[in-house]
């Protein structure tokens, strides 16, 4: 068993050079895109693409997400339209596999939520704000199947999470900081079968919930759970913005006898809070 002591926070990054200076940053989302195309073309990556209607005959692990939170009236229609655009998405993921030695790419399966395809408005995250835009709300979907992927043994190659905690806590079921954040298409969510074992990813949208599975060709002999620990907020001062810490642990079991195999620690994270937390919540400190 994996025990780490208790690290320090990580400091305030540096702002990037494109948050510096703002015109630059259309030359730098096109040179990552053209760079993430170059990678999806390149030899030397077998990139999951083949789906199958049909499930596999072991169930790894599912998962609901609500689709509706209670949020204002101009936020629900955002919602709504997030709604309609987790369902065109999540059409897309329904099916794949992952074969052995195979990588899944959200982006690349999903492919660019435009409104030719059919997407709306919905809600994203961006920069630290929450906005309206044409594609909105996949990250659901990418978190979905993110927290899936953590309760089985394939690989998180690549994940990016929000920089920031834009909604308070009520009617969580995930612990935070396992979401994902999802820019078309070089922030994206890469998983690769290190295993000898097929996966297949199942996901629709159902009446009040995001519904997914992970199903498999034989079955995982380990079974996992996920928890955060070390939760705090934590402000410099008292008129200081206040920063969210956690970190997320993983409990790896032998299903045979139940006996724990190891333990994880998968991310440490911190993002600054966007709304008002308790304040009996927040330890604040003078540096």
């Amino acid at each position: 068993m994996t025990v780490l002591d208790r690290a320090p926070a990580a400091p305030i990054p540096s702002p990037r050079l494109s948050q510096r200076h703002p015109w630059l940053f259309p030359w730098a989302v096109r040179a990552h895109q053209v760079r993430r195309h170059v990678q999806w073309l390149r030899p030397g990556t077998d990139w999951a693409v083949d789906r199958d209607p049909v499930d596999l005959p072991e169930r790894v692990t599912r998962h609901g997400s609500l689709l509706l939170r209670d949020l204002s009236e101009a936020e629900m229609a955002l919602q709504h339209g997030k709604v309609v655009n987790l369902r065109l998405a999540s059409a897309s993921t329904d099916g794949v596999l992952l074969r052995p030695g195979e990588t899944f790419s959200f982006n690349k399966v999903v492919g660019s939520c435009t409104a030719r395809k059919g997407y709306v408005e919905g809600m994203r995250l961006s920069n630290g704000d929450a906005v309206p835009g044409v594609g909105g709300g996949i990250c659901q979907l990418a978190g979905l199947v993110h927290w899936m992927v953590l309760h089985s043994p394939l690989t998180v190659v690549e994940r990016s999470e929000h920089s920031f905690d834009p909604f308070p806590d009520k009617g969580r079921v995930l612990p935070w900081g396992v979401g994902c954040s999802i820019v078309y298409n070089y922030v994206d969510l890469v998983v690769r079968n290190d295993t000898a074992t097929t996966f297949q990813l199942r996901t629709r949208v159902g009446e009040r919930h995001l519904r997914g599975e992970l199903r498999a060709d034989r079955p995982v002999p380990t079974s996992y759970r996920v928890a955060a620990r070390q939760e705090e907020f934590v402000a410099a001062g008292p008129d200081a913005p206040v920063f969210r810490h956690n970190e997320i642990w993983r409990t790896v079991i032998d299903k045979r006898t139940g006996g724990t195999v190891r333990e994880e620690l998968l991310k440490r994270n911190r993002a600054l809070v966007k709304y008002v937390p308790d304040p009996a919540l927040v330890r604040r400190h003078q540096d």
